[in-house]
């Protein structure tokens, strides 16, 4: 079977990866009360293979990151305790979760024991929306910011270290994105079905946020600090900082909707500031060999339109540099835009060429890559690696479907965003016989 590029080995820094597929971060919303859940276990095991980079989706830093007020926090919905699933299930799933063969086809023997422990959550979780009754007819409920997993405290520690044994014990390198949602998730703004299913963002108008103090910013940059702190005690490799996709940080580099005018607005440097401070904070804590920085230059979600997108990215990738960030993330414009307007811009080929040229260590690039393309990048120098969202959620073997040109499993967009703990998540099926080399 000929040589692809995409599967040539490759030495990020001090870690040595098998080849370039890299699975992206993506929200799945199946976190229930930010609490990392045991099918969230079998979704990462299921895609770890020995040498794969794994990139797990956005924790938050904080309460407040999922969009939450100060003034709901004491009642909101993860402070309730749920009480503990019955514990055989528990001890069986997760206990003795390391076997050779456990969590690798949504077929196998046991399989079905995790399920119904994460199908208790889920009923749980509805249970106490007051949704129960209904559930089979209406078969799913909306997302909640809630369901977004945490790294803020202890139990959301402990609650991660189970998922990240079993993709170690399978060989991969395992990252956390980290994240502070700003606007996004306002609860004044709640995201409607077809929002959350298919991301049109085009008619979104975010609620118009609270003002952040400049005491609160500060508090912001610390709690990515004690984030990417509390992600390294569960037993990940490193962390992830989300500066992308219309979020909290990505909001102050853009003109459009950063109208301060103190030291976090204006100029470019002052809008990057907060950028900046939390980049130099998580490399101050755990080392800039453990960080990676995710941008979108180019994205104009929720309105957030920039005039200035490569300025911008330059200069933080200037600052990425002096701090020795590992890798550097960055989402083709023609996969974060759908405004009319931008449709010819972001149809430029290689128009990240500029950002790939500045930055002195690992460049990721993601959006839309299919195989070929996606080999060509890495054998033109484009970029280092490639992470594929939407096509590793349909095949968890996917660098084993690439390598033997196989077909692969078409993703059902109406179960992205769904709380179902199996459906449209840990169901979809692997290559059932490999072919002969």
């Amino acid at each position: 079977m000929e040589d692809t590029h995409l599967l040539t080995p490759y030495k990020m820094g001090q870690l040595n990866l098998a080849h370039r597929i890299v699975h992206a971060p993506v929200s799945r919303f199946r976190s229930y009360g930010s609490m990392p859940q045991p099918h969230n276990l079998l979704y990462y095991a299921q895609r770890a293979t020995p040498g794969a980079l794994l990139i797990a989706e956005a924790s938050a830093v904080s309460y407040a990151a999922l969009g939450r007020s100060k003034d709901d926090a004491a009642n909101g919905p993860i402070h309730r305790r749920r009480p503990g699933p019955p514990g055989f299930l528990f001890g069986t799933n997760l206990t003795d979760y390391n076997s050779a063969t456990d969590g690798v086809k949504a077929t196998e023997s046991g399989v079905n024991d995790r399920n119904n422990l994460s199908k208790w959550w889920f009923m749980s979780r509805l249970n106490e929306s007051g949704n129960a009754g209904g559930a089979e007819e209406s078969h799913y409920t909306l997302p909640s910011s809630l369901d977004a997993p945490g790294l803020w405290n202890q139990e959301q520690i402990e609650a991660w270290r189970p998922i990240v044994d079993a993709v170690h014990a399978k060989g991969a390198l395992f990252f956390c994105q980290i994240w502070h949602n700003g606007r996004v998730f306002s609860t004044d703004n709640p995201v409607t079905p077809q929002v959350s299913y298919f991301g049109n963002t085009d008619d979104l108008a975010p609620a118009a946020p609270q003002r952040l103090e400049t005491g609160e910013i500060v508090q912001i940059v610390e709690d990515f600090r004690v984030a990417a702190r509390n992600a390294i005690k569960a037993g990940f490799d490193g962390v992830e900082i989300h500066a992308a996709n219309g979020h909290l940080l990505h909001q102050f580099m853009k003109a459009s909707v950063n109208d301060r005018t103190d030291e976090y607005g204006g100029s470019v440097e002052n809008r990057c500031r907060i950028t900046v401070d939390a980049m130099s904070a998580v490399a101050e804590e755990i080392g800039a060999d453990r960080v990676g920085v995710r941008l979108s230059p180019f994205a104009d979600h929720c309105r957030e339109e920039g005039t200035d997108p490569e300025e911008v990215a330059l200069h933080l990738i200037g600052v990425m540099n002096g701090l020795g960030v590992l890798y550097c993330h960055v989402i083709e414009p023609r996969c974060v835009s759908s405004s009319e307007e931008h449709r010819a811009r972001r149809n430029v080929p290689h128009r990240l060429l500029p950002f790939r040229r500045a930055f002195h260590g690992t460049f990721i690039v993601n959006g839309g890559y299919d195989r070929e393309e996606g080999d060509k990048a890495v054998g033109d120098g484009y970029a280092d690696l490639v992470s594929y969202g939407r096509l590793f959620l349909a095949n968890p073997d996917l660098p084993e479907r690439f390598r033997q040109k196989a077909a692969l499993n078409a993703y059902d967009r109406s179960t992205f965003y769904t709380p179902d703990p199996v459906v449209g998540y840990t169901d979809y099926p692997f290559l059932e016989q490999p072919l002969a080399v």
